[in-house]
């Protein structure tokens, strides 16, 4: 039967949420580095990165919806040796941490900004905030959070998207700028850092974990049958009597809302800087940034871009959390309430706060640590719902693996050359 366009857009949502961390502060640092440094040298990593992870948050969320299991629960049933599992629980988990030391980082600088709150209590209070989201999730249900998230989403867009209307890029510049090149080693480490900020692993993890949860939920408002098909990860073909093929198509748009908004935030980002900030001494620093921002645009774009930072902090950090809590509970069988986690994963960032390392050559660096995690996460997935046996049906064309692969290889690739130039010295 066919369902309403209204029905459908109910299922909207979870794409929205893992979008967030495609808008963590990490994209905003990093971004603002390559426009400053480089001016549009680097457009073409920003389009690139949205357009595989439109491809990548596709098939996370696809994993979840057929099979009801997240991506850490699929490897967990499938890595047979217990240190096999602690070892890919290891690698996650460290890309977990760079995730939580981003956007905590970056919401205790948009607090200094905006309130000339010193760092270590905007860290601290970054973490209370993101607490409080974490108890809306966990008591209200998904789509409480989600509304909450969605809310901060717009705060992010009108924060960072302002300053391109007051300042326009120039158009041969962005042009310019869709051609694949480079500038030497910084510009290739930045490119990592791009993608890295672009296709987070956490949000590969959370993604399948948020679209499980999302209709593992609804289906249990038609019985305990229901909820039990959805558990052992039978197709999910009476799904509030929408089909899988529904769920499916109601996700696509869901993914492709969420990558739009996020890629049109983060050029915007990146444009920002290489119109307004490149050339300007000390724009290499999100402080700095804002400081020329101010004095060169005004005070409204300078005060709404520290507006779009907070605001990208405290929502990105609570999916963070939540991210690392299915990694371990999918990958260890091990279940830690999720305020417990975020408490004891606010330590690292709070001590680069306390020891007085740059803000923003911490989030460049965290974004490196999270590109290097793409693969242990990417390449599974591709996998994983390339596999008749898992999937029927629904299990990948053969172009869609094959983009899946082909995205696998540049992201490789590319953090090879990195390490490569890193370790050479050139």
């Amino acid at each position: 039967m066919r369902r309403s366009p209204r029905r459908l857009a109910w299922l909207i949502g979870p794409a929205l949420v893992a979008g967030v961390a495609y808008l963590d502060p990490g994209n905003v640092a990093s971004n603002m580095t390559a426009g400053a440094r480089y001016g549009y040298l680097l457009v073409w990593v920003v389009v690139l990165g949205n357009v595989m992870a439109w491809l990548i948050q596709y098939l996370s969320a696809k994993l979840g919806v057929v099979t009801g299991q997240s991506l850490p629960e699929a490897l967990g049933h499938r890595i047979q040796s217990p240190w096999g599992r602690r070892a890919y629980w290891l690698q996650a988990e460290l890309v977990a941490m760079a995730t939580d030391i981003a956007e905590v980082i970056g919401g205790a600088v948009a607090l200094y900004l905006l309130f000339g709150v010193p760092l270590l209590w905007g860290g601290l209070i970054t973490g209370a905030v993101s607490m409080t989201l974490l108890i809306v999730q966990s008591r209200g249900g998904a789509k409480p959070f989600e509304f909450v998230i969605m809310g901060l989403v717009a705060v992010i867009a009108i924060g960072f998207g302002y300053g391109v209307f007051v300042a326009p890029p120039d158009g041969a510049g962005v042009a310019s700028g869709l051609m694949i090149r480079f500038d030497g080693t910084d510009s290739v480490l930045l490119a990592a850092s791009i993608l890295g900020a672009t296709i987070m692993p956490h949000a590969i993890y959370a993604h399948s974990a948020l679209s499980r949860d999302r209709f593992t939920a609804a289906s249990a408002q038609n019985g305990a049958k229901a909820a039990a098909t959805v558990s052992r990860g039978v197709p999910l073909e009476n799904l509030r009597g929408i089909s899988t093929s529904g769920l499916l198509r109601a996700t696509r748009w869901d993914v492709t809302i969420a990558m739009l908004i996020a890629g049109t935030v983060n050029l915007c980002i990146l444009l920002l800087a290489a119109a307004n900030l490149a050339g300007v001494s000390g724009t290499d620093t999100l402080e700095g940034a804002y400081a020329a921002l101010h004095d060169g645009i005004g005070p409204a774009v300078a005060t709404l871009f520290a507006v779009g930072l907070l605001a990208s902090g405290l929502a990105s950090t609570s999916v963070g959390a939540y991210a690392g809590a299915e990694i371990m509970r999918g990958l260890l069988r091990v279940r830690v309430p999720l305020l417990t986690r975020r408490l004891i994963t606010l330590i690292p960032a709070l001590a680069i706060l306390a020891f007085g390392v740059d803000p923003t050559l911490a989030l460049v660096l965290s974004q490196v640590v999270l590109s290097f995690g793409i693969p242990f996460a990417l390449i599974p997935l591709v996998v994983l719902t390339a596999n008749r046996g898992l999937l029927g049906r629904f299990r990948n064309h053969g172009i869609t693996t094959a983009a899946g692969i082909a995205a696998s290889t540049f992201l490789v690739v590319l953090n090879a050359l990195l390490l490569w130039l890193i370790l050479t010295g050139r």
